[in-house]
């Protein structure tokens, strides 16, 4: 990946956080969780030509109990460091650990104590919001030169958020139509945008790789947000570039249209990347809401 004001290589160390376990594990993880509902699979890869991985991610899947209700409650992200050997992975975990902090503590821990509808609660748009802003000044103070990719979906109910920097993508997946809910801060996405390329040309630009937008790269940062309903029967999909890079979107939807339980999705569609070239790190999250395959 690289940014638009700095040339950045990648050479990855991988880091798996989930809500079982805060240790940093070095090696490709794959773990399933599920539970009626709201289940989710992830895995990452370091990918057939690089050497390290610096991607990220974080995976926490619970039940609330409020008011006699149960409430499905997921955090989710993924991070795609940039900036060379160890610095990049560094930006990413730094992204993940404080992102997952501040929603725990901002909405998650709130929810458990029962104040879900005071009156000093901000809206959560706000509050992923301010969680990448703290975690863009975090990066910049302690590798200024890294930067990183960051998106981050926060499930609670049937309610989907979404907050997004830089190229990782979310996906909403339902009833067999594959939804691109991320825009893609990239030269050459925005060349897309403008007409001048097309998205097949894109995918083998010289410059695919250079952002326009990451955290860690500048003060004034603006993360878009998105909000959308997450209807049963449907799939989350969480993932770096070195998925969507390497597989297109009909090959994608065809993988997630008939997966025997969601890990094997995930490890199906990482099979796929690596056997496309792998040329980058692979990370990808697949979230199920409802009566899903398992």
């Amino acid at each position: 990946m690289q940014f638009l004001r700095r040339i950045f290589t990648r050479e990855k160390i991988s880091v798996d956080t989930s809500l079982e376990t805060t240790e940093i594990e070095t090696d490709t993880s794959e773990v399933s969780h599920y539970m009626p509902g709201l289940n989710v699979a992830y895995q990452t890869d370091v990918g057939q030509v690089r050497e390290q991985n610096e991607d990220s991610l974080y995976a926490l899947n619970v039940y609330l109990e409020a008011n006699d209700e149960t409430i499905p409650f997921g955090i989710f992200i993924v991070a795609d460091g940039m900036g060379g050997y160890l610095k990049g992975e560094v930006a990413s975990s730094t992204a993940v650990h404080t992102v997952a902090d501040y929603l725990l503590s901002n909405i998650y821990m709130p929810i458990l104590n029962e104040n879900t509808q005071s009156a000093k609660q901000k809206p959560i748009r706000e509050i992923l919001e301010d969680a990448i802003l703290m975690a863009n000044t975090k990066i910049m103070e302690t590798t200024p030169e890294a930067g990183t990719t960051l998106t981050v979906a926060m499930v609670m109910r049937d309610e989907l958020h979404v907050a997004h920097v830089g190229d990782s993508r979310a996906y909403l997946y339902h009833d067999n139509d594959l939804e691109q809910l991320t825009v893609d801060h990239s030269l050459v996405a925005r060349l897309v945008e403008l007409g001048q390329v097309t998205p097949e040309e894109a995918l083998v630009h010289p410059q695919r790789n250079v952002l326009y937008r990451a955290v860690g790269q500048t003060d004034d940062l603006d993360a878009e947000v998105y909000y959308r309903s997450f209807p049963a029967n449907s799939y989350l999909l969480m993932c770096s570039d070195g998925l969507w890079g390497l597989v297109d979107d009909e090959e994608i939807a065809h993988i997630l249209s008939s997966p025997p339980n969601l890990q094997s999705c995930v490890s199906n569609l990482i099979t796929t990347a690596n056997a496309n070239g792998g040329d980058d790190n692979i990370t990808v999250i697949l979230v199920g809401m409802g009566e899903l395959p398992m």
